[in-house]
């Protein structure tokens, strides 16, 4: 997939080489949320590579058939770009990007790209996140609403003939 930005994006698929970088993306994710635990670096350390690996346990039980993808910036890593295609629906499971590339387009033009598949595909675009997620405000800018809530989740969805062509 090719984004058209000012700058060359791309996706490739993840590889092992490309663990410490994802485990520092999920760092990068999680650094405010870290500040209000009283714990030592090198326990904060322990603790977010233990969550990061039951994440990535997680996606990988739960979403066998996903595209792990990172997002490349002119040929630098600037994130990763989860989605599983299931027979009903295309599913964001997880978008994040390094805290130089947020509040950059970046990301709307990814999720713009997947609204475009579901669209070709005729199928609904969803996606879960957190209630306190800035990034809710941008799927709501984006036509998805809330289908479902699970705790501190929603579910999100999108859906091409609920939304205005110009999204």
């Amino acid at each position: 997939m090719r984004i058209e930005m000012s700058k060359t994006i791309t996706l490739r698929r993840a590889t092992d080489d490309d663990y410490a970088f994802m485990r520092a993306l999920y760092g990068a994710g999680r650094a405010e949320e870290m500040q209000h635990f009283p714990m030592t670096p090198e326990q904060k350390e322990a603790f977010l590579d233990q969550q990061f690996a039951a994440q990535t346990e997680h996606y990988a039980k739960h979403y066998p058939t996903a595209r792990f993808d990172i997002v490349e910036c002119d040929g630098e890593r600037a994130g990763r770009l989860y989605v599983d295609v299931w027979p009903s629906q295309i599913r964001i499971v997880d978008i994040a990007l390094m805290p130089e590339h947020r509040n950059s387009g970046l990301g709307t033009s990814l999720v713009k790209q997947i609204l475009e598949e579901g669209r070709a595909a005729e199928k609904p675009v969803t996606i879960h996140v957190e209630r306190y997620n800035p990034a809710l405000r941008l799927y709501e800018r984006l036509g998805f609403h809330a289908v479902d809530t699970n705790g501190i989740y929603l579910l999100m969805e999108w859906r091409a003939d609920q939304v205005n062509t110009a999204s």
